[in-house]
């Protein structure tokens, strides 16, 4: 049976590395992780513009400071889609040992706005709406299309490079020519073949269909699979997997890199425009949603635990290892208590490592829908300390940190017997290895 369950294991390990290890969900996760710091800009901002500027102007005064906000937010929000896609080319490219990413990187770019509708509706200054010719839409560049830029980034990418396989498309201009100029002309007839495919592809849907891919992709896909992703049944599914994943030693990013964080990233720029633009923000469940209620202390809800053992715990290995755990506990690092008390692998803290978060949510979610607690607006880094981070996220509603404190005393009641289990077993397995 003992051999059959490690079997089981070992085999479950071994295909959750290769889901992590994946070229394209490495490219993705490698992408989101390099334009984080533009959403958490955009987060500051709409924390400046609606809770700072408020309380030192008004009036005219107000709007004309509020701009400062508005500009960074077109500039991170608002080309979201943009940015992203080149990114995603680009780390692909590299991680398929392409020669020349940056020029996959420009390539996929140029597809993508290929892809663009030519005309958009536009609002008039009198309230009106006029079809409009020639222009970029901010809805098309920003976090609607970021799961096009995802699509288009990888499949141009993957088109590009199936192109330069081909010697016979390659122009050799001997070795004389510098370095960049040479690899700039090696791709320049697979870059003309790939933009040429697509906006091929974009004119037949116009066409037969009246559509453009960006909004194809964004109604037949992007929108059902975050629906599943982001609901709340999805989410605790998919984060759930992602816990007892690295209660086995493996990353949680494996499952929530890219399965949730890009729509729970979507949503919160979303509920971020929202609140700019003074409307209620559409989303309860969102990446800092689950930074502030669902992982506090880091994955597991390990913050928890630690006050759990410095309260109760009587024993002198897990008293030692959570010491200097607390520091980076405090900053959502968990990697030390996980892997030095240790939580991998070792059941009864297994459980609750994987069952606190799921109630922990439930009781947010539910607190949020009832209008308890203001919804998550602000992008915050996964690094911000529980209770600050709650205040953040609302925008400085008092009544997040609050629930924060609960959720953490509850967690304390939850970890306490599994803990005490943990502690005997962890007893037991020392006589006996003092007897052998």
């Amino acid at each position: 049976m003992a051999s059959t369950a490690k079997k089981f294991s070992d085999k479950f390990v071994e295909v959750a590395i290769k889901i992590g290890n994946q070229v394209h969900l490495r490219s993705i996760r490698d992408a989101f992780a390099t334009i984080i710091p533009l959403f958490i800009l955009a987060g500051l901002a709409v924390l400046i513009n609606e809770v700072f500027f408020p309380w030192v102007f008004e009036g005219d005064t107000l709007d004309t400071a509020q701009q400062f906000g508005s500009s960074i937010t077109q500039g991170t929000l608002g080309i979201a889609g943009l940015l992203l896609c080149p990114t995603i080319a680009y780390f692909l490219s590299k991680n398929r040992s392409f020669e020349n990413p940056i020029s996959a990187a420009v390539i996929a770019l140029g597809t993508f706005i290929a892809m663009m509708p030519s005309t958009v509706m536009t609002t008039t200054p009198d309230g009106g709406e006029v079809m409009a010719q020639g222009v970029l839409s901010f809805t098309n560049l920003g976090t609607q299309s970021m799961f096009a830029g995802i699509i288009i980034g990888l499949l141009a990418t993957e088109l590009l490079l199936a192109l330069t396989r081909f010697k016979a498309l390659k122009i050799n201009l001997g070795e004389q020519v510098p370095p960049a100029v040479s690899r700039s002309f090696n791709v320049l007839i697979p870059a003309i073949l790939t933009i040429s495919i697509f906006a091929a592809v974009s004119l037949m849907l116009t066409i037969f269909f009246g559509l453009d891919l960006i909004t194809l992709i964004v109604t037949l896909i992007q929108e059902p699979l975050r629906r599943v992703g982001t609901s709340l049944i999805g989410f605790l599914f998919l984060y759930s997997m992602g816990n007892l994943l690295f209660s086995l030693g493996i990353h949680q990013s494996v499952i929530n890199g890219p399965f949730t964080e890009p729509f729970m990233t979507q949503n919160i720029n979303e509920n971020t425009l929202a609140f700019s633009e003074g409307l209620q923000p559409p989303h309860i469940l969102t990446l800092s949603f689950q930074t502030a209620f669902a992982q506090m202390g880091g994955t597991g809800a390990t913050i928890s635990l630690i006050i759990a053992i410095l309260l109760f715990s009587k024993l002198p290995l897990y008293r030692q290892i959570t010491k200097l755990a607390v520091a980076p506990g405090i900053f959502e690092i968990n990697e030390p208590i996980i892997f030095g008390l240790p939580i991998v692998f070792n059941l009864p803290l297994m459980i609750p490592f994987v069952l606190l978060p799921i109630i922990q949510t439930l009781i947010a979610y539910f607190a949020t829908a009832a209008g308890l607690v203001d919804r998550t607006v602000v992008y915050i880094p996964w690094v911000t300390p529980p209770l600050i981070s709650g205040y953040l996220a609302t925008a400085g509603d008092w009544r997040a940190p609050v629930l924060q404190l609960f959720l953490i005393a509850l967690g304390v009641v939850v970890y306490l017997p599994f803990l005490k289990i943990s502690e005997r077993v962890t007893r037991r397995q020392a006589e006996l290895e003092q007897q052998a």
